[in-house]
Parts: C-alpha cells; sequence; structure tokens
C-alpha cells in the first residue's frame, strides 16, 4: 500500500516536468539553421539586390503601409469570451 501511495505521489510530482509543445519543439530554430545554410552557399545575397521594392504593386504596397501606420493610432477592440462550462464549437 504505501509503496503504491508512493508511486502515485510520484506521478503526480513529475507530470509538471513533461512538455506540452512537442510540435513546436521538434521545428525549433528551423528558421535559424535555413538563414545559416542560404548565407553559407551565397554570402553576398542581401548585397546583391539593395531595393527591395522590386516587383512590388505600388497601390498595394502603399496600401499595406498606411493600414500598418493606422494600427498604432488606437489599441485593438477588447473581445468578451465567456465560456463557462460550455465547448468551444457548437456540436449541433
Amino acid at each position: 500500500m504505501k509503496t503504491q501511495a508512493l508511486a502515485i505521489l510520484f506521478v503526480v510530482l513529475t507530470a509538471g516536468c513533461q512538455t506540452t509543445t512537442p510540435n513546436y519543439d521538434a521545428r525549433f530554430g528551423d528558421a535559424v539553421r535555413d538563414a545559416k545554410r542560404k548565407m553559407t552557399i551565397d554570402p553576398e545575397a542581401g548585397k546583391k539586390n539593395t531595393d527591395t521594392a522590386i516587383g512590388m504593386d505600388g497601390r498595394a504596397s502603399r496600401q499595406t503601409v498606411i493600414r500598418y501606420q493606422d494600427s498604432f493610432k488606437e489599441p485593438p477592440p477588447a473581445v468578451n469570451v465567456i465560456n463557462i462550462g460550455g465547448a468551444i464549437g457548437s456540436g449541433r
């Protein structure tokens, strides 16, 4: 009985040590490794094309910048989410 209680206590205490993000952890650092590989292949790649606006549509670029600047004028609206005792989606 005492051994079972100790085993249960051990399981409960170590439950917090498990990782909860295995999908994120599996790909952690991929962007940095990819950038390093690209710089190894062609270290001068960033210096070749200094005009980053080549190929961009002027109107779309302008609207993007305006929308970006307007996003700082007022905070985003607060969203009230009350979900007490119910499922996230309706199962009907």
